[in-house]
């Protein structure tokens, strides 16, 4: 998926908040439909004291999902993406209640959101337009479906046909990764990745050298040469819409488009500069502590890295969380957070922080982090 949750089971000290949202559809779960460019706390009354074990966002929605299984939404509904057998959009949490299955993670894209259950069933609801909401899962074997990448790789690769796998509304099995072990599946606007055993591949649009290919478009992975990374194995993995987040043991990679700062490392081109669009893989320094969490929004990004929340990226509507509208070239704290589990949609994002037992009441009055709403 576009946007990946993070997962972590944190103690029963934690508060949630959402920073700030990409266009008004009530996402942060405020009881508004504000930009907002400052942390502020969510609404957490609908979870009845639960603990948040992950937190996801697609275009305009946000998902929460609990240590007890339960999945809570907020934010645009026009396509049925929060799963509550209507179509309006909510602006403060609501509760998933006809699920009758355990969730233990979740993924969301644009408009259409993505429920893993604990005995490995995968829930889909939302737009079908291209056909992304399947009807299968596999963890091992590594299955795509939908028609959203059939009219590039048409151009890509005429005269040749487009292969079935990218123009097929049921699940259909990836050529060349059944004799791998998936480990992770991610995915941008228009390329696809999966980590197996420490290895990367790679496939669909390269518009912006994010499978670090020659060719325009792949149809089928390709191994994501190790020598581009040091020679060392990928331990984790996520993708922007146009950008590729790799983690290896005490070191984040990044490359792809980079024209907002989402590659977290300024280039010798300048912030304008079209080359700013295929830099290589190479090395973001955050601090000499291993980053805990990454989460990748469309062009921006959050990491956990010790106790701190750092963000970067395209800032246009305070997604970065630093109180100003303009991108951020490198990794920078966001002040007063210890946080949880993180989150990204395309352009908000979600926190779940340590709470100061003394201050609850504030922090329940939503009062958090000397809120700043822009209009």
């Amino acid at each position: 998926m576009v946007y990946s949750a993070q997962r972590y089971i944190p103690n029963s000290n934690h508060r949630f908040s959402f920073p700030s949202k990409f266009t008004c559809y009530g996402q942060h779960g405020q009881g508004h439909e504000e930009d907002q460019s400052l942390p502020r706390l969510s609404n957490k009354a609908a979870l009845h004291g639960r603990t948040v074990q992950a937190v996801c966002g697609g275009g305009g929605h946000s998902v929460v999902v609990t240590d007890d299984g339960e999945a809570f939404v907020c934010g645009q509904n026009h396509r049925g993406q929060l799963g509550l057998g209507h179509t309006a959009s909510c602006s403060t949490l609501q509760h998933c209640s006809g699920l009758n299955q355990r969730v233990t993670n979740v993924a969301c894209g644009w408009d259409f959101t993505l429920l893993l259950t604990d005995c490995g069933n995968l829930l889909a609801c939302g737009s079908n337009v291209f056909g992304q909401l399947g009807i299968h899962y596999n963890w091992i074997t590594v299955f795509t479906w939908g028609t959203g990448l059939c009219s590039l790789a048409k151009r890509a690769l005429n005269p040749d046909p487009v292969p079935s796998h990218l123009n097929s509304k049921v699940p259909s099995l990836v050529p060349g990764l059944d004799q791998k072990m998936a480990r992770v599946v991610t995915a941008g606007s228009a390329h696809c990745v999966c980590l197996t055993d420490g290895d990367l591949f790679l496939w669909g649009s390269n518009k912006h050298n994010q499978l670090t290919a020659t060719e325009p478009f792949l149809s089928t992975p390709a191994l994501l040469k190790r020598s581009l990374l040091n020679g060392e194995k990928v331990v984790k993995v996520w993708s922007g819409w146009t950008h590729i987040i790799a983690q290896k043991t005490g070191r984040v990679f990044t490359w792809g488009r980079g024209n907002y700062g989402q590659l977290g490392r300024l280039l010798t081109d300048g912030p304008n500069s079209e080359h700013q669009s295929c830099p290589p893989p190479a090395c973001v320094l955050m601090s000499w502590l291993f980053p805990l969490q990454i989460a990748c929004g469309s062009e921006h990004n959050l990491a956990i890295v010790g106790e701190r929340l750092l963000s970067w990226g395209w800032n246009e509507h305070g997604m970065c969380g630093d109180g100003s509208l303009a991108d951020v070239f490198e990794p920078q704290l966001v002040p007063g957070l210890r946080p949880l589990v993180i989150g990204c949609g395309a352009g908000h994002s979600m926190a779940v922080c340590v709470g100061n037992t003394s201050h609850d009441l504030l922090l329940t009055h939503g009062c958090f982090f000397s809120a700043n709403c822009l209009t």
